[in-house]
């Protein structure tokens, strides 16, 4: 009987997290006391939005990514909502473009200034009216442009998809009705508790008040699988893009905290089923499929445990979990274009602790012997910031996935000839102008140049006659 080790080795194990310190952290942000199970906080390379707490209206916070240290109270917001925030996401093809949803029943598209908001921003570009209650969800599609998606809890008309890029300050009329209630007496199916568009955007996962996970055709609005299992009370549910798997997190019948595999063609039974703990928190799932890693972050939570996920069973290994003793309120998530390479960053948190007005970044790293040095194995190409198609091309049932991007630095385009001793002089001469303040320097060097050059000219013959 041969030995064989329980040990999975995986180029991940090492991974850690490293917060950032106070002085590299944004201190000083009123985050929101609303207890809606949302992130609050959405970032990208540019910006990061938080939202915050505000008397008579909603507001949110947009500052600058390296604007860190103490923010200063009266720092202009966006508040434009008549009622509070309860979800704000940037547009993945336009770093200058947010959206937000609000209790006051609209949903507001925002043009933010490329040197960032400089005085209360209160009118929004566009402001898309036609729910009856609070917004509660929004989401960019992930691969045709303009196209937004709002989720409130109607009892009438209850997700909605958006073109954004129609004409007029309001849009009152949505391009697709994605989800209403079928019988009033039964409105918690389209009450949403999360979505999930897949890699390509032509299905639609989500987890409703009823606690069941559905996969949608967003065209149409069809329900192609509902799960039957009563055993898992879905929260929140994730594509998880590359493996064809489908991932929910919630609660199992004895109400510990549970994650849950299925497959996206067959929610009758649940691929694998794993129960976490007795905590009460919504367990948020975050995924990266360049790495296939997992990242499970409780509300209320202080941890978060990492994950190596695969197409075959066991389909899920632990990893290890960073620790803190400051409860997350919410998480907001760095594209992978805006991490730190050279670090071996693979994902990037920032960890809203509302007990301390603090918004910490905190880094994923898998440390390796040469830094500074691209890893190709921890950065395939990726998607980037360039749609695939218009929001028409999509409607009309064209189905793109994303375009995707390198994260490796530009590198310096070596010279194929050869330089002799005479040309690097001249080279070091030339960039040496770029010093000069007096325009008579600069054309002294000049005419040396010109007569270096014609002291150095060979005369070749004419080759043509």
């Amino acid at each position: 009987m041969s030995w064989r080790s329980s040990f999975r080795c995986s180029k991940f194990r090492h991974i850690f997290g490293k917060s950032a310190t106070k002085e590299h952290s944004y201190d000083g942000v009123p985050i929101t006391r609303s207890v809606h199970d949302n992130h609050y906080c959405s970032a990208n390379p540019c910006f990061i939005a938080v939202v915050t707490e505000c008397a008579g209206g909603g507001s949110f916070l947009v500052l600058p990514i390296h604007h860190t240290g103490r923010v200063d109270p009266q720092h202009p917001r966006v508040c434009g909502h008549s009622g509070r925030v309860l979800d704000v996401k940037w547009n993945p093809f336009d770093d200058y473009c947010i959206a937000s949803c609000s209790e006051d029943c609209t949903v507001k598209i925002w043009d933010i200034p490329v040197c960032g908001v400089q005085q209360n921003l209160t009118k929004a570009r566009k402001t898309l009216i036609g729910h009856s209650r609070r917004v509660g969800l929004i989401e960019w599609h992930p691969t045709a442009e303009n196209l937004l998606l709002s989720a409130a809890y109607d009892y009438k008309v209850s997700v909605l998809l958006w073109d954004v890029s129609q004409a007029g300050a309001v849009i009152r009329y949505p391009v697709r009705v994605v989800l209403m209630p079928i019988h009033h007496r039964y409105p918690s199916e389209a009450l949403l508790l999360s979505v999930s568009f897949n890699s390509d955007g032509s299905r639609l996962a989500v987890t409703s008040k009823d606690r069941h996970v559905r996969v949608l055709d967003p065209r149409t609005g069809k329900i192609l699988q509902v799960s039957s299992s009563n055993s898992h009370k879905a929260n929140k549910v994730l594509y998880i893009g590359g493996l064809k798997l489908l991932l929910s997190t919630g609660s199992s019948s004895w109400n510990h905290r549970q994650i849950v595999l299925w497959d996206p063609d067959d929610l009758s039974e649940p691929l694998y089923e794993e129960d976490l703990d007795g905590s009460a928190g919504v367990l948020f799932p975050f995924y990266d499929p360049d790495t296939h890693m997992l990242y499970l972050a409780g509300k209320g939570d202080g941890n978060i445990r990492y994950y190596e996920l695969s197409a075959e069973k066991p389909y899920i290994s632990y990893l290890t979990e960073y620790r803190s003793l400051l409860p997350q309120k919410g998480l907001g998530v760095m594209p992978k274009r805006g991490l730190d390479v050279t670090a071996c960053e693979i994902f990037r948190f920032y960890r809203l602790i509302a007990i301390k007005d603090l918004v910490e970044p905190l880094s994923m790293i898998i440390p390796r012997k040469e830094s500074g040095i691209f890893q190709e194995d921890l950065y395939p190409m990726t998607a980037g910031n360039q749609a695939a198609m218009t929001a028409q091309e999509w409607l009309l049932g064209v189905n793109r996935g994303p375009v995707l991007m390198s994260l490796k630095p530009d590198p310096r385009v070596p010279n194929p000839y050869p330089e002799t001793p005479a040309e690097k002089g001249l080279v070091r001469q030339l960039s040496s102008l770029r010093f000069q303040s007096s325009p008579a320097a600069v054309t002294e060097i000049g005419q040396d140049f010109i007569e270096e050059v014609k002291c150095d000219l060979v005369i070749l013959p004419d080759i043509a006659g």
